[in-house]
């Protein structure tokens, strides 16, 4: 192993080009790949920019041996002139057409054979990437990706700071309150018995900073949730938060829109259209069985329920006395196989759907499964009212409306995931407004926020709040692309009547919700501008950005499935001592 000594690096790898020919430089990096050809030895050489190829021949004896001895991922320093290619030139790469000659070489640093080679297209499972996540981060590709990340978070800062936004931190040991998923807890030393709890979000610690009068706050930050995972859901991610002062929502989606046409013209270089268009929860939930809706294709909904109310089909007619209702989508201009109908079938059980009605319009006439109960004149009807023609396929299901907005809502994503309608490169963006303030939880008996308990329902709706919660609207708003939710927020509530009217709604008492949130009840007591805010999820938003379709790619490194760390191990058991410090005893489950 040598040292650098006097060696200084002159420019990064990819940097080279046709215009350096004639230049003397230094590179250094890792070897990505070594030729020896007995006289001459090819070494493709590795750094964050991406990939020079270097050579040493019988010219300087040395340096041909040194060059020999090379492998995979060892570090070396190299100095020598830029060079015409002598073979093939290389279109993939940016220094495709040049080469070093070798005229100084040093080997920095050996390496062990790695778990797997790393190169762009890798063959290793995720779990043996994950464990040597360093080693994957290698690779150029996802190099670009972690760089991609921080562009985003650049241009983030840059236009709130040109907007008038304050980037201020917000504590991470805080105080643990219900409401939403669970929290990640930290026993106190020094107060036995207590904890903290890491931070969901920092909602009441923004909203305090309205109430302290810093009028625009943002920060990226670090959040925490104790929930099961999914492809674009970890348990600790990153947020683009804010906060505004003395505003509407249509001041924050302003807002909000500038920051993503910046977003869109800087990082992707394409020009979007504001304002974004606006839809309500309710007509969301109507034409698309989500409340974020994917807006790149038709196959909306369509309720058919008056149609088939008295039809002779029990499926039908019980949904709707039972309270539900009947919807379709329809394919418009293909027609399924029965076998992939089957398989539909039961991909909409998955959404608690009992079944699904089918029927296609093709050459040889109507085909349905439940044909012995449709009258011609109904079908008619269902045509009239879809839309549907011949070369369609119609899929009706029937039940409540939850499980009919969510089994279709799915359906339609999934049948243009089938057909290959899904444009990659198309954008498009949308605000879905005025959510539900509550959601009703059978099970629980109560209601709970669909939000948080600190989002304000609309002026016109706030006598209902005793009567009929069921039917309160939110001044609440989420921002969605694509169909997947990029953030959302609200106006929130600045009186102190009103919070305390939303905790009894909850189902609080005075006394805990005095206990929960005592700290934001006794602020509201001295001047609350009107204030309202929003969050994005950053990770989710780069992963959108970059054409991926899971967080990890463009997390440094991610936890897997059940929120664990396969590189460090973590979590982890912890020495005895610790545990005693911290008046903590470990209840040994058998069972488990």
């Amino acid at each position: 192993m040598e040292f650098m000594g006097s060696m200084k690096r002159s420019c990064y790898c990819a940097e080279l080009d046709a215009k350096d020919i004639g230049k003397e430089v230094t590179v250094m990096g890792w070897v990505a790949k070594a030729r020896n050809l007995g006289s001459l030895v090819f070494i493709d050489l590795r750094d964050k920019s991406g990939i020079v190829q270097l050579f040493a021949n019988d010219s300087n004896a040395e340096i041909l041996e040194k060059a020999a001895s090379l492998h995979q991922e060892y570090v070396i320093a190299a100095s020598g002139t830029v060079q015409k290619r002598g073979g093939a030139v290389n279109p993939n790469i940016p220094t495709g057409e040049i080469e070093i000659n070798i005229s100084e070489l040093k080997l920095l640093s050996k390496s062990e054979v790695t778990p797997f080679v790393v190169e762009e297209d890798v063959k290793a499972k995720d779990e043996l990437r994950l464990k040597y996540r360093y080693l994957d981060l290698r690779r150029h590709c996802m190099q670009e990706q972690i760089v991609a990340r921080h562009r985003v978070t650049r241009i983030a800062r840059d236009y709130y700071d040109a907007n008038g936004f304050l980037e201020i931190e917000t504590p991470y040991l805080t105080k643990s309150t219900p409401e939403g998923a669970r929290d990640y807890l930290v026993p106190s030393r020094v107060h036995k018995g207590k904890f903290y709890a890491l931070p969901q979000s920092p909602q009441q610690y923004k909203q305090l900073l309205m109430v302290a009068g810093f009028d625009r706050y943002m920060q990226i930050v670090r959040c925490f949730r104790d929930e099961d995972l999914r492809a674009d859901r970890q348990p600790e991610f990153t947020q683009l938060d804010l906060e505004m002062s003395f505003v509407t929502e249509e001041d924050v989606m302003t807002v909000n829109e500038g920051f993503i046409k910046k977003l869109m013209k800087e990082h992707k270089g394409m020009d979007v259209k504001t304002p974004f268009p606006r839809i309500t929860w309710k007509e969301a939930m109507d034409r698309f069985g989500s409340d974020k809706p994917d807006t790149r294709f038709g196959m909306e909904l369509k309720d058919i329920s008056d149609l088939v109310k008295d039809s002779e089909f029990s499926v039908f007619k019980n949904a709707v006395s039972g309270g539900g209702s009947v919807r379709a989508i329809s394919t418009e201009g293909h027609v399924f196989s029965r076998k992939e109908i089957d398989a539909l079938t039961e991909f909409v059980k998955t959404y608690r759907a009992k079944g699904m009605v089918y029927i296609s319009y093709t050459e040889e006439g109507v085909k349905s499964s439940a044909i012995k109960f449709l009258s011609e004149d109904l079908l008619a009807k269902i045509a009239e009212r879809t839309g549907a023609k011949m070369g369609d396929t119609l899929f009706i299901v029937a039940d409540k409306d939850k499980v009919v907005f969510d089994a279709l809502g799915a359906l339609r994503v999934e049948v243009a995931k089938r057909r290959g309608i899904l444009d990659p490169n198309t954008f498009n963006y949308l605000w879905v407004t005025e959510f539900p303030l509550l959601e009703y939880d059978e099970e629980a008996g109560r209601f709970f926020a669909m939000h948080h308990p600190f989002t304000s329902p609309m002026d016109e709706d706030i006598e209902y709040l005793s009567s009929d919660p069921g039917r309160v609207r939110a001044k609440a708003y989420d921002i969605v692309l694509n169909g997947i939710e990029l953030g959302g927020g609200s106006i929130r509530i600045n009186n102190t009547e009103l919070q305390t009217k939303m905790f009894e709604c909850l189902g609080f008492t005075k006394e805990s919700a005095e206990a929960r949130f005592g700290y934001l009840l006794e602020a509201f007591k001295y001047g609350v501008p009107p204030h309202g805010g929003m969050a994005y999820g950053l990770d989710r938003l780069c992963m959108l950005l970059q054409g991926l379709d899971n967080i990890r790619d463009v997390i440094a490194f991610p936890k897997v499935q059940n929120a664990s760390e396969l590189m460090t191990n973590a979590p982890d058991v912890v020495d005895e001592e610790q545990l005693e410090e911290l008046s903590i005893s470990i209840k040994n489950n058998t069972e488990a």
